[in-house]
């Protein structure tokens, strides 16, 4: 933190049922402020609906170390491979 107060990221949604999308970063002393200083930055020319601030302290991440045991599939869970079961023929003609 310094004199400019936290850093904030900043989601906005373009569309209803459209999903919220990372658009950048700024820098408020509280959610209120992080608010209008997000709609004033990224929603000016009615480019989005709503907005979601999130402190950066505030997310975790995954490393990209841990890409390969993070992200594999459990083997020792094979009940989460689709491999138990046939799809009828009338289902899978849909």
């Amino acid at each position: 933190m310094d004199n400019q107060g936290p850093v904030w990221e900043v989601f906005v949604q373009k569309k209803a049922g459209q999903p919220f999308v990372h658009c950048g970063s700024l820098h408020a002393f509280d959610k209120e402020m992080a608010l209008q200083n997000a709609r004033d930055l990224y929603t000016r020319r009615s480019e989005g609906m709503s907005l979601w601030v999130v402190p950066s302290n505030a997310i975790t991440a995954s490393s990209p170390e841990d890409q390969g045991p993070f992200f594999e599939s459990a083997n020792d869970k094979v009940y989460r491979h689709p491999t138990f079961y046939q799809i009828p023929d009338a289902i899978g003609h849909m």
